[in-house]
């Protein structure tokens, strides 16, 4: 007998709306704003010393890192929307394989995010608990940071959604799917 109180999808609508939307948003965003200014950009990454003020133009090279590093970020998004959507709009039925593929989405995001996190922050050197020179950008690129990988760990943790191994057994015999098999009909 299936529980009314269970989750029924590993992508609930709220982590739809933010790993399928306001994500793939973000990356838009910041994709515009790095391409329309990637001086600005490129210098807003970490702070410069007092002794070394950043160059009056930006590179060649620098403009086509900061240019390509906003393309790949954009990527990430557009990847997000499309495999979540596919999940969501095609295994709909199949909670336990929907739950394997957005594991395999959002883990390495996962990691993206801590990696991201902590090299922000080692990029401020001695400045980095002096919350006071922080710049917009940073304050920007931690904030928005974390409204991404804290919904990412609580998916990790399963708050909110369907987890195979917790709810699986609350799903009658007929609708049980053998998740270690993909096995779906194409329509």
């Amino acid at each position: 007998m299936k529980s009314s109180n269970r989750p029924t999808s590993a992508i609930p609508h709220l982590y739809y709306a933010i790993f399928a939307c306001y994500e793939p948003l973000l990356c838009l965003l910041g994709f515009i704003g790095a391409s329309s200014d990637p001086k600005t950009t490129f210098e807003g990454q970490a702070p410069w010393p007092a002794d070394s003020p950043p160059p009056a133009e930006l590179s060649r090279a620098g403009l086509v890192t900061v240019i390509q590093l906003a393309h790949v970020c954009f990527l990430v998004g557009v990847i997000n929307h499309f495999v979540l959507s596919a999940a969501r709009n095609h295994l709909g039925s199949y909670p336990a394989i929907q739950e394997k593929i957005v594991f395999s989405l959002l883990t390495p995001l996962l990691f993206g995010d801590i990696l991201h996190l902590y090299v922000t922050i080692w990029a401020l050197g001695e400045d980095k608990w002096n919350f006071r020179k922080w710049s917009p950008m940073l304050w920007t690129t931690i904030g928005l940071g974390l409204t991404l990988m804290v919904p990412r760990i609580c998916w990790h943790l399963g708050i909110g959604r369907y987890v195979h191994s917790r709810d699986g057994h609350h799903q009658d015999n007929s609708s049980k799917v053998n998740s270690s098999k993909f096995s779906v009909p194409i329509h």
